[in-house]
């Protein structure tokens, strides 16, 4: 495995993200934590943003897999801001557009991604929908995309 060569923290406000809210206590977690809207599917310049932007409550992400043959073929690992993530790219079809992060000792965080040739009308309403407690805790924005006959769903 090549090691990807290191990656500044960019600034926060570089990255396309919006975190739901917890579930408020005794109610069921969340499929997805939020949504990213990446620019484009290089993997490697879009992750260092993507991590740059995380809340610090989040910890030290250690690993990442994105979902999707879109994605450029990930390096196995890389650094950013002195920390090594590995990444996995995966074709799973029961997490479509989806890209997952862990952070030992914290917990995992499931992101839907929106594809980068997404409009921003369908970006905007994508990264609501992942984000309202009502709509995810019974299904994905990509399906409800796809009933909307919305193009972003055929990414």
């Amino acid at each position: 495995m090549t090691l990807a060569p290191p990656s500044p923290r960019p600034s926060p406000t570089a990255v396309r993200l919006r975190l739901a809210v917890q579930p408020p206590h005794g109610r069921q977690a969340r499929r997805i934590d939020g949504a990213w809207w990446p620019r484009s599917y290089d993997l490697l310049s879009e992750l260092a943003l993507l991590l740059g932007g995380l809340p610090q409550a989040w910890g030290q992400i250690s690993s990442v897999v994105v979902n999707g043959g879109e994605w450029s073929a990930p390096p196995g690992r890389m650094l950013v801001a002195d920390q090594v993530v590995r990444l996995r790219r995966t074709d799973s079809p029961q997490a479509p557009h989806t890209a997952c992060l862990l952070a030992p000792g914290r917990g995992r965080w499931d992101l839907l991604v929106v594809p980068p040739g997404a409009s921003e009308a369908e970006a905007r309403q994508l990264m609501a929908d992942a984000v309202q407690d009502e709509l995810f805790s019974r299904e994905h924005p990509m399906s409800v995309a796809a009933r909307r006959r919305c193009p972003v769903a055929v990414c």
